[in-house]
């Protein structure tokens, strides 16, 4: 059985940081370090006095400590690393793009005054999930130990828990709405005979190749060599011919010095003989 290290070192890249981070907002948020309304969704508050980055946490925070948050903490882990490990495997820029489509999609959905909400990472989460339910329709699900459903009913049976426990289900309903944007343009558009218009920036590709995480198959940019690497210098394989520093810096010492010889005995010619030009 994997330690919980073990266990955090096997997750992939994207779900694992997205995860981290809506866990440390909540924890920072729990030791009282800010205010909740500070960092949600307000759109008079962006374009008045120019709070751009509401549009930005809003998305981090799931809510403060409670079942809610670990239901939608575990939605994460279990459907988001299933993404990334199956459909997106080796296609970590595109999965990032997914990320970033569907918070856009969801920012301009909560323009709507009836699907707003101050905190959507809780439709991401949903988004997610949609997601991960037209991509394995036929995977076997169980709810609470009570409920078996396939796949493809899952976030119609989270949607209605929700609405049985008198949670908000507006977060839940524009996650569907971006989570089937997303899949219709990406997947059932393309499949039609529809032309892919949906492709991954290259700008998104760039960062991932920066940020040295993940896979991508046939990127177009490399991955950055120097991302992770805290100490740089020369590299010599392990059991080969190459000399050491000290020995490379005796060796042309001593050649230095024969050369130095040479010309001192010929009167500043070090080699004699006929000349021929290559090719001549």
């Amino acid at each position: 059985m994997s330690t919980p290290a073990e266990y955090y070192r096997s997750l992939p890249p994207v779900s694992k940081t997205y995860g981290v981070a809506c866990l440390m907002t909540s924890a920072a948020y729990y030791l009282q370090l800010y205010s909740a309304k500070n960092i949600a969704l307000d759109y008079g508050e962006v374009f008045k006095r120019l709070q751009v980055w509401r549009l930005i946490t809003n998305f981090f925070f799931l809510g403060p400590f409670s079942v809610p948050f670990a239901i939608r903490l575990i939605m994460i882990a279990k459907y988001g690393v299933s993404l990334e490990r199956g459909p997106f495997d080796k296609r970590t820029a595109d999965y990032v793009w997914m990320f970033i489509f569907g918070a856009f999609s969801l920012l301009v959905i909560a323009a709507v005054p009836y699907f707003w909400y101050p905190f959507m990472g809780i439709s991401l989460v949903f988004m997610i999930a949609y997601i991960w339910s037209r991509e394995f329709p036929n995977a076997r699900i169980n709810i609470y130990g009570v409920v078996s459903l396939k796949g493809f009913y899952l976030p119609w049976a989270l949607l209605a828990l929700d609405l049985i426990f008198g949670y908000p289900i507006k977060p839940d309903i524009a996650g569907m709405i971006a989570g089937h944007l997303y899949y219709f343009l990406t997947v059932l558009h393309p499949l039609s005979g529809g032309k892919f218009r949906l492709k991954t920036p290259l700008w998104v590709h760039k960062i991932v190749a920066y940020w040295g995480e993940g896979a991508q198959i046939n990127a177009p940019v490399q991955s950055n060599p120097l991302a992770g690497i805290v100490f740089k210098g020369r590299s010599h394989r392990l059991g080969g011919t190459q000399t050491s520093t000290n020995e490379q810096t005796k060796g042309n010492a001593s050649a230095s010095a024969s050369a130095s010889a040479l010309q001192r005995e010929g009167n500043g010619i070090a080699f004699r003989g006929k000349s021929y030009r290559l090719n001549g």
